[in-house]
């Protein structure tokens, strides 16, 4: 007799994809600087710890708020007992306004549209309940942040259908990849509900061209009973040129005014997905929020957002100190400009070790280029590498086939969650490590030699035969 529902017990969480299983070899081997000095590095975690010093100021400066007291008093009592769960007015007022402000005022926000969710995996979740049934699809273009797999698809059943995106154009949309992705979708008897993307891409690290949001919102137009969400939980990490294009921004600039016939076809099909997790670095506060000009759907994730609701204490002090502008203003600036500094220190550093990267411009990581490491040209070959970075090197990156990316030797590696000599460190630590291997492969090519297996936990075989077998599926 199964003890557990089939959900529970089901293998399509994607807790076994390379992108979480290297996190856990990271648990088992952490670096630290004096106690674990040879451990792993993490370089698989897209987390912003940069500009912690401007939040701590903030805090220090507002110690009336950080414990809970208006105008002296205390409001612990308020705060703690039940709240609505639509969230607290002030708190999606500081919220809209703080969207704005990273879009530069060229559009506004209603918060009687925004419905505020556990961080971005449930406004995402939420989407997918809200826009789709069991067996529907979305299209995603590649590469896509490996987690998708589980936010989107495990509770809901909703199938991911790739857009192939190809290093010839620097991994943009293109009309051709679009269509094909819909055709792929027909030949499956899927019915496609929408298109899904992130911008800034995680895990391209740059922002989407105004004519791939046209082409995205051409594509809804002519296909009646798709949507369009805009994943932009990087928006306020764009740190130089082009500047950040939010999709209501192109929605605005095509006349497509909400009190007009074209609202049915374009407007209240078009959602926005945000969180502070990125922008502000606060991934432990859970704050995320879905933003929609459609009023059932802001009505249905309402509802639905009693599952994964946003703390009143959260609230209450993140609306105050969303709402010092001058704050906000510096805060956005400041944090900006040490994430470029930051990634120009790892591009460096990679360059140094013949390693290039995708041109970038905003978020928290490079696309990294390796496919010059590669024994050959394939899926298995990259395995190989990133066994030998997360055991040899001791740094965890994410591989480009836990993206879904169609090339092999990309991988996912991020910058802004060490200290500068950790960084350096990891670059040293790769740095060996290529020159042991160019010369190895020289030497093997020369000798004809075949290579040694490493002495791998199985878990990594096993790793290695399905992530291939996904990619020769699709």
């Amino acid at each position: 007799m199964r003890l557990l529902s089939s959900k529970a017990s089901c293998n399509t969480h994607g807790q076994d994809s390379s992108y979480f299983l290297g996190w856990e070899e990271y648990e088992k081997n952490p670096y630290d600087e004096a106690m674990n000095p040879k451990g792993i590095i993490q370089m698989g975690l897209a987390e912003n710890q940069l500009s912690f010093d401007i939040l701590e100021s903030w805090l220090a400066k507002n110690q009336d708020v950080a414990g809970f007291k208006r105008d002296g008093k205390s409001i612990f009592r308020e705060l703690a007992l039940f709240q609505d769960y639509h969230g607290l007015p002030s708190f999606k007022k500081a919220m809209v306004d703080f969207m704005a402000e990273i879009r530069g005022n060229k559009v506004t926000f209603d918060p009687n549209h925004i419905v505020l969710t556990a961080g971005s995996t449930s406004a995402n979740e939420t989407l997918m309940f809200c826009l789709a049934e069991q067996g529907d699809a979305f299209l995603l273009p590649t590469p896509y942040y490996p987690g998708f797999d589980r936010d989107l698809k495990w509770r809901t059943g909703v199938e991911i259908v790739p857009i192939q995106c190809t290093s010839s154009n620097n991994f943009q949309i293109t009309e051709s990849a679009l269509l094909q992705a819909h055709e792929d979708a027909k030949k499956r008897n899927l019915r496609v509900k929408g298109v899904l993307v992130t911008n800034p891409s995680n895990p391209l690290g740059s922002t989407m061209s105004r004519n791939e949001l046209n082409l995205l919102i051409d594509f809804i137009k002519v296909n009646k009973d798709m949507h369009l969400i805009s994943d932009e939980i990087y928006s306020g990490t764009v740190f130089s040129s082009p500047g950040f294009i939010s999709v209501m921004e192109i929605l605005k600039e095509r006349n497509y005014l909400q009190d007009s016939s074209d609202a049915a076809q374009v407007w209240n099909r078009v959602h926005v997905v945000y969180s502070l997790s990125k922008d502000l670095g606060l991934p432990g506060f859970r704050v995320g929020a879905i933003y929609s000009d459609n009023d059932q759907v802001v009505a249905a994730a309402t509802k639905m957002s009693s599952f994964g609701l946003v703390s009143s204490q959260t609230q209450y002090l993140l609306s105050a100190m969303l709402g010092d502008k001058k704050f906000t203003k510096n805060y956005l600036s400041e944090n900006q400009k040490r994430l470029k500094r930051r990634q120009r220190m790892l591009i460096s550093g990679l360059q140094k070790t013949g390693i290039s990267c995708l041109k970038s411009n905003a978020g928290l990581f490079c696309w990294v280029d390796m496919r010059h490491l590669l024994s050959s040209n394939t899926f298995e070959a990259e395995m190989e590498l990133w066994k030998k970075i997360v055991y040899q090197v001791k740094l965890n990156i994410s591989p480009g086939s836990s993206c879904h990316c169609t090339e092999p030797g990309w991988f996912r590696v991020c910058f802004a969650n060490m200290s500068e000599d950790t960084l350096n460190l990891a670059m040293k630590r790769l740095t060996t490590f290529v020159a042991n291997i160019t010369g190895t492969n020289e030497s093997k090519k020369n000798s004809g030699t075949s290579r040694r297996t490493m002495s791998l936990p199985n878990w990594v075989f096993r790793l290695s035969s399905r992530d291939h077998r996904e990619q020769e599926e699709r």
